[in-house]
C-alpha cells in the first residue's frame, strides 16, 4: 500500500513540477527573475519526485510501478484545464478515460 500512495505522490509532485515550467515559460518576457524563479522550483520539485521515485522502485515491480505514471497524464490535463484554461477535447478526455481504465486493470488481483 506504501508503494501504491508514494506513486501518487510523484506523480502529484512531478505535475506540480511541469505546472511551474509552464507557468516559467508563461513569464519569460517578464523579468528573468521571475523565470528563475519558477524554474528553481520546477527543479526542486522534479527533484524531490525523483527521490520518492527511488523509494517506489525499492517497494514495487518496475512493470507495476512505471505504468501507474500515466496518472500523470490525467493530472496534467486536469490541471491545465483547472490553472491555464487551456481547452481539451473530448478525443483528448477519451483518452484520459482510457488512461485510467487502464490502471484500474492493472490493480485488480487476479
Amino acid at each position: 500500500m506504501t508503494g501504491f500512495l508514494l506513486v501518487l505522490a510523484v506523480s502529484v509532485i512531478t505535475c506540480a513540477g511541469q505546472l511551474c515550467q509552464k507557468q516559467a515559460a508563461q513569464v519569460s518576457g517578464k523579468g528573468l527573475a521571475r523565470v528563475l524563479r519558477w524554474l528553481a522550483l520546477a527543479v526542486l520539485l522534479l527533484g524531490i519526485a525523483m527521490l520518492l521515485w527511488l523509494r517506489v522502485l525499492q517497494l514495487l515491480p518496475l512493470s507495476l510501478a512505471y505504468p501507474m505514471l500515466s496518472l500523470n497524464f490525467v493530472l496534467v490535463t486536469l490541471c491545465a484545464r483547472g490553472f491555464f484554461h487551456e481547452h481539451v477535447d473530448g478525443r483528448h478526455w477519451f483518452g484520459v478515460a482510457l488512461i485510467m481504465s487502464g490502471i484500474a486493470l492493472m490493480s485488480v488481483s487476479l
